[in-house]
């Protein structure tokens, strides 16, 4: 379930702020799409995010993904535990799966993020898409198969 007291950027991060402090994660969508999560790597407390730039990387056994910070602001803490534990972003992505808290410099970044209701909308439309591709690929591996048997 996706919270609806968050907003979301459309690289799959969540934000909640209290008192000009911005809480970043990952959704738990993304957790799930990546599955088998093997590292993480954060910025150090202190060092300035620029909104959309990367603020880090989190490795599957899939892939390799960057973080992209949804606002600007100087990181005031890092969720070192994640690090260490990374079933914690799998059992909870929305509270003891946060990865950093930031200053924010310009609170009308917010508006430019997606509400629980429009992620919603991103994750069903990315959704029909992975279908739609894997059903494409099926079509070719027929073709191809049909192809090998007409040669025979």
């Amino acid at each position: 379930m996706i919270p609806k007291d968050l907003k979301y950027s459309d690289s799959h991060e969540w934000i909640k702020v209290e008192n000009g402090i911005a809480i970043i994660g990952i959704t738990d969508y993304a957790v799930k799409q990546l599955s088998d999560l093997v590292h993480v790597e954060l910025p150090s407390k202190g060092d300035a995010l620029e909104q959309d730039s990367p603020f880090g990387e989190i490795e599957s056994v899939k892939t390799v993904s960057e973080l992209i910070t949804p606002v600007s602001g100087k990181v005031v803490d890092v969720n070192t535990t994640v690090a260490g534990d990374l079933d914690s972003l799998n059992k909870d992505a929305y509270e003891e799966g946060w990865l950093i808290k930031i200053k924010m410099t310009d609170l009308s970044e917010l508006d430019a993020l997606l509400t629980a209701t429009q992620y919603e909308d991103l994750i069903a439309s990315e959704q029909e898409d992975e279908e739609e591709e894997e059903e494409e690929e099926d079509e070719e591996e027929e073709e191809e198969d049909w192809g090998e048997e007409e040669g025979k």
